[in-house]
């Protein structure tokens, strides 16, 4: 599923996936590897990994950044990402947890 997405399609994920990770307004050095072995594996040229790193020391702009926005067929992945994401550091804020389940409710 992932080599289906358009560069600017992974580039979003891992804006939504960077805006989760700060949802307890702090990065987590397991939510950091997480978000580097998810960049690897979207294979991000090095412009988009700078971006990327970017988002990890600044919070990503929220403007424009609507679940509701996100292909049907991509909806899955991006709320396993996003899961990933906040469960990386064993220890989901509640904050993190509500975020997520409106995320979900969004995207049904």
């Amino acid at each position: 599923m992932i080599d289906q997405l358009t560069s600017a399609e992974r580039l979003r994920l891992m804006r939504f996936v960077c805006s989760f990770a700060w949802a307890d307004l702090e990065i987590q050095p397991e939510e950091r590897a997480f978000i580097g072995r998810l960049v690897r594996g979207l294979d991000l040229d090095p412009s988009e990994e700078l971006q990327v790193h970017r988002w990890l020391d600044v919070p990503p702009d929220l403007d424009g950044l609507d679940p509701a926005t996100i292909p049907a067929e991509h909806r899955q992945l991006f709320l396993e990402a996003v899961e990933g994401v906040i469960a990386a550091d064993g220890a989901v804020a509640e904050e993190e947890a509500e975020n997520v389940a409106v995320f979900r409710q969004l995207l049904v």
